[in-house]
């Protein structure tokens, strides 16, 4: 940030600290004050409820406030719409159709209404403003409704590795290193790890992978998401895309990426190798399987090494880590200013747009940034003297355990427990922190280069010869996505309405043919699934996303090999 962009923000917070203090001590008058409960309506969060622990100790001690989480469950933003109140804090998976006719039909709050930017998010007017430029042309009438996620501070390089392909490295080191050409090689390798450890730390019987429904929407998530895992092809629409080319990939073709990748959940499936809850479980207990040693992959590493790595396991020998098929090409976000589709947004209707702001905006701020992922400044992390970022040791094990107790003046619970529950980011992980100088992502610290934090790690490193799975994923093929101001179009009321029966239909059916006891009914469902979506309107669904993935290669063609 330059010099003169911080002095405005320290006379801002000036002004602010002036007019708080002719009021009387404000801090007095929150502290003697009921805390203000503010609603978040978030169709990325994994769960409903109040925030707890530390994460609302400090929501209470900075903005007397207590956020109330409430999720995208189906059929409840028709609800709200309708009801004409979304909540205080809005938070979009996407900027497509629901996004826009939120805004359209006055359901958002315009920032610059009453300078409720300058004055209450200052930080954000300062540093985001590529991406308040995307976000005001997504709506026509040039007004401003929020930002999207994952914004940048420069764009020469791509974003952190979504899709780590972790998997357990103990028991592939008890297999002797195989090696793993592709999908096939991957099934046999988890067959093999199923037979030298049949149960977890619970006695359960294991699987190669557990997934969940929470993310289904136009197509079963884990599907789709492992074809980007793989190919390096990204959602789009009713399909995927390929960034390298602009190609699209309509979920239902013949011999496509989606029915390529249904087909390889109902091998695990026919080997017993899914996890049969997957079709009706939902994240948490997904997650306290991933925990317990009950898999052996995930291509996400929130669902692998962050939930499994424990100090517990990683004393007992066990570990996860990255790991590619030779022909995975995972795909890599490439950095931008813009910000990506899932936007922080305030509701229409809030009494407090000035305290929704003031939130968004400390999210937005260094510290802000690095507690939302790592927890308290000072207890878990802080700045050397160098002003160079660091884990206390306590912070440490948070980071390597999130079920570590947390201290009782932090609000008790675990970590875990006081987790950010938005679920959403505001900066890219790889953006740089403009006060030390690294990046948030804390593999990139200076002082996370140290020794390897278990025997398995160690082997891993030197299995592989990097530190981590950033260095492990750089050296493989990759594809990127180049950043763009794309943004999804809308479609018509009677589009909408075809789409919605079509991937229903996709979803409903995904899961029949993935839970198939045979290939011939694996083919039968698929048919079944094409004849329906058919009759409701596939190819109206099909040729409004092939525009879409026109308008999308337009954008990135000019930017391709920059």
């Amino acid at each position: 940030m330059r010099k003169g962009k911080k002095l405005a923000a320290l006379l801002m917070s000036g002004v602010m600290a002036l007019s708080m203090a002719g009021c009387g001590s404000k801090e007095e008058e929150a502290a003697s004050k009921e805390p203000v409960t503010l609603t978040v309506f978030s169709q990325l969060a994994n769960y409903s409820g109040e925030m707890t622990g530390w994460s609302a100790k400090i929501l209470k001690d900075k903005f007397n406030v207590v956020l109330n989480i409430v999720q995208d469950t189906e059929g409840v933003y028709d609800t709200r719409m309708q009801e004409g109140d979304l909540g205080d804090i809005v938070i979009w998976g996407s900027d497509g159709d629901k996004y826009q006719k939120a805004a359209s039909t006055g359901m958002l709050y315009d920032w610059e209404k009453g300078d409720l930017l300058k004055t209450y998010g200052p930080y954000i007017a300062d540093n985001m403003q590529i991406a308040l430029d995307k976000n005001r042309g997504i709506v026509d009438g040039n007004v401003l409704y929020g930002f999207g996620h994952n914004v940048a501070s420069d764009t020469s390089n791509h974003e952190a590795f979504f899709y780590t392909w972790d998997i357990r490295w103990d028991l592939y080191k008890q297999l002797g290193y195989p090696e793993v050409k592709d999908l096939n090689d991957y099934v046999e390798l988890m067959a093999d790890m199923k037979e030298i450890c049949p149960t977890d730390a619970n006695g359960n019987e294991t699987y190669a992978v557990s997934v969940w429904p929470d993310w289904d929407g136009s197509m079963v998530m884990y599907v789709k998401a492992m074809a980007t895992a793989y190919y390096g092809y990204d959602e789009l629409g009713l399909g995927l895309y390929n960034a390298d080319t602009g190609e699209y990939y309509d979920c239902l073709e013949e011999g496509g990426p989606y029915l390529e990748m249904l087909k390889f959940f109902n091998t695990l499936y026919q080997k017993d190798l899914l996890d049969p809850n997957s079709m009706t479980q939902t994240y948490d207990k997904m997650i306290e399987k991933v925990k317990a040693g009950g898999t052996f992959f995930s291509i996400f590493n929130y669902s692998g090494s962050d939930a499994f790595n424990t100090d517990e396991n990683m004393a007992a020998g066990k570990y996860m880590a990255t790991m590619t098929p030779t022909a995975a090409t995972p795909i890599a976000y490439g950095m931008n200013a813009a910000g990506g589709n899932r936007i922080w947004s305030i509701g229409a209707k809030t009494q407090y747009p000035d305290l929704c702001m003031q939130i968004i905006n400390w999210l937005c701020t260094p510290e802000g940034r690095l507690t939302a992922d790592y927890g308290p400044k000072g207890l878990c992390w802080d700045y050397d003297a160098n002003g160079k970022t660091y884990f206390t040791e306590f912070g440490l094990q948070c980071h390597n355990d999130r079920e570590t107790l947390m201290p009782e003046e932090w609000g008790s619970g675990t970590f875990n427990d006081g987790a950010w529950q938005m679920n959403n980011t505001t900066w890219s992980a790889n953006a740089t922190n403009p006060e030390s100088g690294e990046k948030y992502n804390c593999d990139e610290w200076a002082s996370m280069q140290g020794e390897a934090a278990c025997e398995m790690e160690a082997d891993w490193r030197n299995h592989t010869g990097v530190n981590n799975s950033e260095e492990y994923l750089e050296k493989r093929d990759y594809k990127v996505a180049v950043g763009t101001t794309y943004k999804e179009g809308t479609k018509s009321d009677d589009l909408q309405v075809v789409w919605n029966q079509v991937t229903e239909a996709i979803v409903q059916y995904s899961w029949k043919a993935i839970y198939a006891a045979d290939d011939a009914t694996f083919d039968s469902l698929v048919d079944e699934m094409r004849k329906l979506t058919a009759e409701y309107g596939y190819d109206q669904c099909v040729e409004w996303a092939e525009n879409e993935a026109k308008i999308r290669n337009e954008l990135e063609t000019p930017l391709r090999g920059k």
